[in-house]
């Protein structure tokens, strides 16, 4: 009897640990009651009656990615192609997306491959390699506003990789290379525009940097010529101002030697004879000279007048003596 009792505990205690649930972080519980929804369990611990509730699923809310596997495409140009898309989302509503939808994953994979078609059916080959970003941002608008209803919000939509057919990729690899040996070819121009630019610039500089040198040196010889010639007729000027003083000094002196001579003859008191022979010796001077006409004086009247006076102011002379 005894054994009845403990075996009927340990059930119902069982039965009652069974009930404790204890939710992990990021995840929510969706209890149902009776095969019904009845609660949706969050963070922490939990009792649920046993045999009438049960968890019927454990939703995980942190953000998920999933990884698509590629689809072909068709663009408005006619050209197939391969795309594989990476979606992000986030659970935001356990109860709708246990009973919103069967097989989310699917639903989400399948609508993000009609979404993708009908918007690159829209865009021409060249468009849709060059416009990722408008791609990503159509397409996640579009998921968004469809699994809201689900529970789910996708936050972003990537365009993993883009899969043009094998002639398509070589010939835009040949475009590619062809547009890479044009910019070759035009940064080589621009180059050599650059440096024939720059060696003109160097030979003009040069040249009025020669120039400029010749120019100087043409003035430095200006002024160094001016100032000779300034120097030179400095020199000359003074020279003749020398010159000049020293011809006023010698006239001055000859007439101070003169003066002073008649100032001794008057004071003398000098005879007609000796004015005689001061006027021959001057006659005689007169006579030397490069003068082509000689005045002769009133007086002497001829050569034997002229040795006449000449004899007696000689004898006289003696007699003075």
């Amino acid at each position: 009897m005894d054994w009845i009792i403990i075996a009927v505990i340990l059930i119902v205690l069982i039965i009652v640990i069974s009930g404790i649930k204890i939710v992990p972080q990021a995840q929510v519980y969706v209890v149902e009651r009776l095969g019904t929804y009845y609660a949706s369990l969050g963070t922490g611990p939990h009792f649920i009656i046993p045999i009438i509730d049960k968890v019927a699923k454990r939703v995980s809310i942190k953000e998920q990615v999933v990884d698509f596997k590629p689809q072909p495409v068709i663009t408005k140009d006619n050209v197939t192609m391969q795309i594989d898309t990476v979606v992000f989302f986030q659970v935001t509503d356990a109860k709708q997306f246990t009973y919103g939808v069967e097989r989310p994953m699917s639903a989400i994979e399948n609508l993000s491959a009609t979404t993708l078609r009908n918007i690159i059916g829209e865009m021409e080959l060249d468009s849709t390699l060059t416009s990722r970003d408008v791609i990503n941002t159509k397409i996640t608008a579009i998921l968004d506003q469809a699994t809201d209803r689900w529970g789910i919000k996708v936050n972003r939509v990537e365009l993993k990789n883009i899969l043009p057919p094998r002639e398509i990729q070589d010939a835009m690899e040949k475009q590619m290379k062809a547009e890479r040996e044009r910019r070759e070819k035009i940064l080589q121009a621009e180059g050599d525009k650059k440096s024939q630019i720059l060696v003109a610039e160097g030979e003009r500089e040069s040249k009025i940097l020669r120039a400029e040198a010749e120019k100087q040196s043409e003035i430095l010889r200006a002024e160094a010529e001016k100032q000779a010639l300034i120097l030179r007729a400095d020199a000359v000027r003074q020279q003749k101002i020398l010159e000049a003083q020293g011809e006023a000094e010698s006239i001055q002196m000859v007439q101070n030697a003169l003066a002073a001579s008649l100032e001794r003859l008057n004071a003398a008191n000098p005879n007609d004879n000796v004015l005689t022979l001061k006027s021959l010796e001057a006659f005689a001077k007169a006579a030397d000279g490069k003068a082509t006409k000689i005045i002769i004086p009133s007086e002497i009247q001829g050569i034997a007048g002229l040795a006449a006076s000449l004899k007696e102011t000689v004898t006289d002379g003696k007699s003075a003596e």
